[in-house]
């Protein structure tokens, strides 16, 4: 265990949409604004998903990631990753618009096909902002995010061999850590793996605190010293699983990707907030923000000057 702890912060996602907070970056102004305060906060790491700035809609357009990705870059030096998840709606080839060309020194990988339902948050609201809102929560019930072996394989040699990208690999759920293994049995990917346990998705493994525990013992027979975790959980988890993953040894993930809440019934009023909050209970526990320079390291990045914006 090393006292160096890794805070990511996963900026806006795909997930929430406008409606939820009126606090949910979706303009590159706003996107930007908010990853520089949660990098002034402590984030290392900076999670992006792009989103159309006329109405918040998940968006994995080139365009769209380049509104941003210069300006964040140009004003700090957090290690930026970008989804290669974009929205679960999209297929395969518009989600990686934007990571193909901007070559960022990290991205996400989601590790297998699942279940992503997310209409159970649509009885919350009654009023809308916008009129995409609404049908693409309720059609989640049918929704398929799809992640083939040919998919990850497809991403792996696109963004990693040929472009210099190591890989945050989203784990929803055991069986992906299996597929992560047979990745490396296949030499594809290579160690440090830098895996983010993911919990509290309905369709994925659940926020319990036995999962977690049964999560990281998995990992550590299948990677053993080659690995470094890192814990998300949606919702009101968010806090209790990263403490306890920051207790076990492990990284931690906040965001308002992940959850638009700082309190009960209070509403997180920027990412930086949530960032400023798990920093404190990390040092509490004699956990030292890790830097992004640190960061790198940790994690064997390529660098800033060997991104593409």
């Amino acid at each position: 265990m090393t006292d160096k702890i890794i805070i990511t912060c996963a900026i806006t996602g795909s997930i929430h949409t406008p409606t939820m907070s009126p606090y949910l970056p979706f303009s590159p102004t706003d996107i930007t604004e908010q990853a520089l305060g949660a990098a002034d906060a402590g984030a290392a790491i900076l999670h992006l998903h792009a989103r159309n700035p006329k109405d918040g809609r998940p968006s994995a357009r080139a365009e769209d990631f380049l509104a941003f990705l210069p300006d964040i870059q140009a004003k700090c030096d957090a290690v930026l990753n970008l989804t290669t998840g974009g929205s679960a709606i999209m297929p395969l080839e518009e989600r990686l618009e934007g990571p193909l060309r901007a070559e960022p020194e990290m991205c996400s990988l989601n590790m297998g096909t699942m279940n992503f339902a997310l209409y159970p948050m649509v009885d919350r609201y009654e009023d809308w902002k916008f009129d995409w809102e609404k049908p693409f929560l309720e059609n989640t019930d049918d929704l398929v995010f799809k992640n083939t072996p040919r998919d990850i394989a497809f991403v792996l040699e696109q963004l990693g061999e040929k472009r210099g990208a190591r890989f945050e690999f989203e784990c929803y759920d055991v069986s992906h850590l299996y597929m992560l293994r047979h990745f490396a049995d296949r030499g594809l990917v290579k160690p440090p793996f830098f895996i983010q346990f993911v919990f509290g998705v309905l369709g994925g493994i659940g926020a319990d605190p036995e999962n977690l525990q049964h999560m990281k013992r998995i990992a550590d027979k299948l990677f053993d010293s080659q690995y470094l975790f890192s814990v998300l959980a949606a919702g009101r988890q968010q806090i209790p699983f990263a403490s306890m993953a920051a207790s076990m040894g492990g990284h931690v993930r906040v965001g308002l990707e992940d959850n638009l809440f700082i309190a009960k019934r209070q509403l997180a009023k920027s990412n930086a907030e949530q960032v400023a909050k798990i920093r404190s209970i990390v040092e509490e526990i004699g956990r030292t923000a890790a830097t992004p320079d640190e960061a790198r390291t940790l994690l064997g990045l390529k660098g800033i000057a060997e991104t593409e914006f």
